[in-house]
């Protein structure tokens, strides 16, 4: 049972790094008592979109990404905070800005994108930390992280 009403929000993406944010806002969130709110932020535009695809198809797999993210990070746990699991649509920044009206804490990790896609659509962490309504925790990517992003 939660013993504060406010939650702590954790953007995820399906990185690793993303998975260390979780992890670290999962601990963060027992110590706390409160609920953790893991959001999945994503954007269809049938334009722009290479893949074929439908918005029923990109919110299934939305929820599959934040549900293997769980999955993943809770394993071995003996203590689970309240979990709300939210697959939105839209850009992950404003979508994590919005969330975090009313919590206790946003949670992301820092430089996760491919680096093209930051040049272009800038950083989902430093928008976070400079339009948030709330304290943010940046959870800095390791080398192995970067790796990763540029696979």
């Amino acid at each position: 049972m939660s013993t504060t009403s406010a939650t702590i929000v954790v953007g995820v993406d399906g990185t690793r790094a993303s998975e260390r944010a979780l992890g670290w806002a999962i601990d963060e969130a027992v110590v706390r008592g409160c609920p953790l709110n893991v959001i999945h932020a994503w954007d269809y535009e049938p334009v722009a979109d290479w893949r074929e695809n439908t918005v029923e198809r990109a919110r299934r797999e939305s929820e599959a990404l934040i549900d293997e993210a769980l999955r993943r990070v809770s394993a071995g746990r003996t203590e689970l905070p309240e979990i709300i699991r939210r697959s939105q649509r839209g850009y992950a920044a404003e979508v994590l800005e919005v969330a975090s009206e009313g919590a206790a804490m946003l949670v992301v990790a820092s430089r996760t994108g491919h680096a093209v896609r930051q040049i272009v659509l800038g950083s989902t962490s430093l928008h976070c930390v400079r339009h948030a309504h709330v304290p943010v925790v940046v959870i800095p990517v390791t080398d192995r992280d970067l790796a990763e992003a540029t696979r």
